[in-house]
């Protein structure tokens, strides 16, 4: 059996576990955990806090420093309300490329991922080959952040860690880091026939936003990096919900709101300024109650040096022309934040296929992720 179709086998039986992120993972879980004890990794699971959900860490080879972490998440985004015309959670293979839910984010480069640890079963190994897999990546790389600190005794010093999300196998050595928080402005409810002598909760609100929009502003010429498509740190409000009927002054209204943030734009930086700006909001309504801001998830922001001699090496193994960085979130930066040599390698396309109707992925995107596979394969063989 060739290596594509065997990864195709593994994507197919990947793709039927319905793993959205507000859905159990553990069908999935069980049946990677018991496929790799077969080829022979030790495998220790990693639960969740609610045990619903779980990750693993997977190691075969010497316990010596070295080798490859190769990361992947299990979790895939909601098809609701989106117009698919072929089953999300069935594997369609349609002459170049296949089609499913999770197939480019990130199932595709997992489903290689395994295909590799048959092989390197069947291999003595010079330096240790590792994989790290998690769950709720999807909603803030929620999940990793959970699983770190067991990870931290279990992952040793791999000379190199690649996180396979979608890169078109371009090495990304990149990303902004990412803060959400759940902003309550308040206000005073009253009758609306009176509305002057109450706080409307979304005046409030609205003064915050149009702050915050001159953050913005500040931001966008204070530090740029070129590298992405939008060079600046951003801050993005997406959802405001107020009011119980029209003749009611509301008296709170909730916004939702990101900043991603430049490596070298500090996130600390950033919140505190939006903490300033909730404060002078607030004291110009002193009959209401203060601006509350509660942080709902972050991950760190990812910055390795291209010059490197480790992401030289996992440029020859990708048989890549160089480096690049990535516009979304990975699992990276909290390798990285280990001390570790942390890359985005991975099949598919973000932006034509993540999170879309008929998500697909071509299969010369899968011989890619294979060939870089087997070309770490023989760096760690003897």
């Amino acid at each position: 059996m060739t290596d594509l179709s065997r990864t195709l086998q593994i994507l197919d039986r990947l793709v039927a576990f319905p793993t959205v992120s507000s859905d159990s993972n553990l069908a999935l879980i069980d049946w990677v955990q018991e496929f790799l004890q077969t080829t022979g990794f030790e495998v220790i699971r990693i639960w969740s806090s609610d045990r619903q959900k779980a990750g693993l860490f997977a190691h075969i080879g010497p316990d010596s420093g070295g080798g490859v972490c190769l990361s992947a998440h299990t979790d895939v985004v909601p098809v609701d309300g989106q117009v698919w015309t072929r089953p999300p959670f069935k594997l369609t293979d349609e002459g170049d490329r296949v089609f499913g839910r999770g197939t480019t984010d990130m199932k595709g480069f997992l489903a290689s991922a395994l295909a590799l640890a048959e092989r390197a079963g069947k291999t003595t190994l010079s330096a240790p080959l590792s994989l790290s897999i998690s769950y709720d990546e999807e909603i803030g790389c929620v999940g990793i952040r959970h699983m770190m600190p067991k990870l931290k005794t279990l992952i040793g010093k791999p000379r190199l860690v690649i996180v396979g999300e979608p890169t078109s196998m371009q090495v990304a050595i990149g990303h902004k880091g990412k803060a959400a928080f759940k902003v309550t402005c308040h206000g005073q409810a009253g009758h609306s026939a009176l509305a002057p002598q109450f706080v409307n909760a979304i005046h409030v609100a609205a003064d915050f936003v149009c702050q915050t929009r001159r953050l913005q502003e500040k931001l966008a010429v204070d530090v740029q990096d070129d590298a992405y498509s939008i060079p600046y740190s951003t801050v993005h409000i997406g959802k405001i919900t107020s009011g119980r009927a029209l003749n009611i002054v509301p008296d709170n209204a909730q916004l939702d709101m990101e900043f991603r943030h430049l490596f070298e734009t500090s996130a600390d930086d950033i919140q505190h300024k939006i903490k300033n700006i909730a404060k002078h909001v607030s004291n110009a309504y002193p009959q209401a109650s203060p601006i509350t801001i509660d942080t709902i998830n972050a991950y760190p922001g990812l910055q390795i040096d291209p010059s490197d001699a480790t992401v030289i090496w996992a440029t020859k193994l990708a048989e890549a022309s160089g480096s690049t960085k990535v516009s979304f979130g990975t699992e990276a930066g909290f390798f990285a934040n280990l001390g570790l040599i942390a890359v985005v390698i991975g099949p598919g396309d973000m932006a034509s296929d993540g999170h879309q109707s008929d998500e697909c992925l071509t299969k010369a995107e899968l011989i890619a992720c294979n060939v870089m596979l087997n070309n770490i394969l023989s760096e760690l063989a003897v």
